[in-house]
């Protein structure tokens, strides 16, 4: 009970944490200086920017029907933290807009300041399983149909996308420019906090529960999962080992899918100095 309570703090804090600082970035750095963030949050600050709609209103009004259908494709937990982060960041946005002082400074500054912020907040809430909607979910779903697509792939296109859109608004090339610098930063700042750099993490389960655990971890985590055959060195009993290589913030979500279906499973989690192959870094 108690570790229930610790993790379910543990992650509200870390969702108002990351929420604020995301909405900082967009409201201080990037939006007051004609910066896309990229997604619908960029999409947002364009019709904000036309129509003086709070962007956070319209952020949550285009996740809407992406959330529905996420939760009926998808579903469980992810779904309902998403959502639950999505209205945050939507309150928080307008929020913070009538508080914090919009800087408008150096193309350069503001892009790289607010990408860095971006990234922060980005990352704590990544690091909590969820993230704030839009484009994630919309890539997840292409991806299960289309596995050809990678969900970076498709995140890239899209924010592409708005980086036009935005730039043909502003009237303003170098927007384009700036905001394609703002996603590096953000982008560098989420690898060296989440991932650092290519690493990852290996995890080993030994399980009596081999085919739900796999079918739950290749569903809610869109992770591959490898099934060896090993005979237990001290009972000689045949077993099936499991392993599975996530990134650092897809880790306690496996552990969570195995707690869940077989809590007497043995896990051993090791470190991947670098991971090469689909859905991890491309071979060069």
């Amino acid at each position: 009970m108690k570790k229930r309570f610790f993790k379910i703090t543990t992650d509200l804090m870390l969702f108002i944490a990351g929420a604020a600082v995301y909405s900082a970035a967009v409201n201080m750095f990037l939006s007051p200086n004609g910066i896309s963030p990229g997604g619908f949050t960029g999409v947002a600050t364009v019709v904000n920017y036309l129509t003086d709609i709070p962007t956070g209103i319209m952020l949550f009004i285009f996740n809407i029907p992406v959330l529905i259908l996420g939760y009926v494709k998808l579903g469980g937990v992810f779904i309902l933290k998403t959502s639950f982060v999505t209205a945050l960041v939507s309150v928080s946005l307008d929020i913070l807009a009538k508080i914090l002082p919009p800087l408008k400074t150096d193309g350069i500054l503001a892009s790289m300041f607010g990408g860095i912020l971006m990234g922060l907040g980005l990352s704590l809430i990544l690091l909590r399983g969820a993230t704030t909607g839009g484009i994630d979910i919309i890539a997840k779903l292409i991806n299960r149909r289309h596995r050809h697509l990678s969900v970076g792939k498709i995140i890239l296109m899209a924010d592409g996308f708005v980086i036009v859109i935005n730039a043909l608004v502003y009237k303003n090339a170098e927007s384009a420019l700036y905001s394609i610098v703002a996603m590096y930063a953000a982008t560098r700042m989420m690898d060296l906090l989440l991932y650092g750099a290519d690493r990852g993490k290996i995890i080993y389960i030994v399980t009596n529960s081999p085919d739900t655990i796999c079918r739950q971890i290749n569903h809610t985590v869109g992770r591959g999962v490898t099934r060896l055959s090993v005979i237990g060195g001290y009972t000689g009993e045949s077993r099936i080992m499991l392993m599975c290589t996530v990134r650092i913030h897809e880790t306690s979500a496996v552990h969570d899918i195995v707690r869940k279906n077989d809590p007497k499973a043995f896990i051993v989690t090791s470190d991947a100095g670098e991971i090469i192959g689909e859905g991890f870094k491309p071979q060069s």
